[in-house]
């Protein structure tokens, strides 16, 4: 592990947050395999210069976000990060279009923070009124149009994200190279919807065309609720794809 790197006691950020990113820099880096322990939160403590609270932060994030898993009164591990694939794969909406071949873009509409309300509170699985960080876009994809979409995640999560520019930016580019989360498995249903008048006008159709409803829940690995996603997208643009798998006959 490089020894050199040092936390800044005088910027903005956490210290356990600035703690999570050099150890997450590290993992990405191979300093560390597949199963491999980590250092001990006193070494770590003392390499760092910090609390041993400071330390237990950025380890339960990693653990969170299915980095590093720890047992207790055996330390931490480096977890097993293999790709698994299922019928359908969780992807972003960039990563969707990259397949399709179709350039993605973003519009922010509104981006805030902002105390969760009842629903997005027991979805998410916090309590109401819990600072919540709002991301409203509307989704382009080869310079026309696409959907219309708000997503929601706990601003405990992503301290700072407010500030970023999401209009070039991915945002699950964002949550795994900045935060080091990732989305592990998600529960997604869609549903029938006729275009509102203000949501025509951004999607430029008429009001009342038919459109594809959505809303996903995507979890980390460890079963915590990360972001809460409503979309809208056009009838005439969108289509879902899905790959079935026999089940196997007894």
């Amino acid at each position: 592990m490089n020894t050199a790197v040092q936390l800044d006691k005088d910027l903005p950020v956490p210290l356990y947050h600035q703690l999570k990113t050099v150890l997450l820099q590290q993992l990405r880096q191979g300093h560390w395999k597949s199963d491999d322990k980590l250092p001990t939160e006193d070494e770590l403590g003392a390499q760092f210069g910090v609390s041993k609270a400071t330390v237990r932060q950025a380890l339960r994030d990693l653990a969170q976000a299915g980095l590093v898993r720890r047992e207790q009164g055996r330390g931490t591990f480096v977890a097993d990060n293999k790709i698994r694939f299922g019928p359908r794969q969780l992807n972003s909406f960039t990563q969707e279009m990259r397949e399709m071949g179709a350039q993605a873009g973003s519009r922010v509409l509104e981006q805030k923070v902002v105390p969760a309300a009842e629903e997005v509170a027991r979805k998410l699985q916090v309590p109401p009124g819990t600072p919540i960080f709002l991301l409203y876009r509307l989704r382009v994809a080869g310079g026309e149009p696409m959907g219309l979409q708000t997503v929601h995640i706990p601003a405990d999560f992503v301290p700072g994200i407010a500030e970023i520019d999401f209009e070039p930016a991915s945002l699950y580019e964002t949550l795994e190279k900045r935060f080091g989360l990732l989305p592990d498995h998600a529960s997604q249903k869609h549903f029938a919807v006729a275009v509102g008048a203000e949501e025509a006008g951004l999607l430029n159709v008429p009001a009342g065309s038919p459109a594809l409803g959505g809303e996903r829940l995507t979890f980390l690995r460890g079963g915590q609720a990360l972001e809460l996603t409503y979309s809208i997208m056009r009838g005439d643009r969108y289509q879902i794809q899905l790959k079935l798998v026999r089940a196997p006959q007894p």
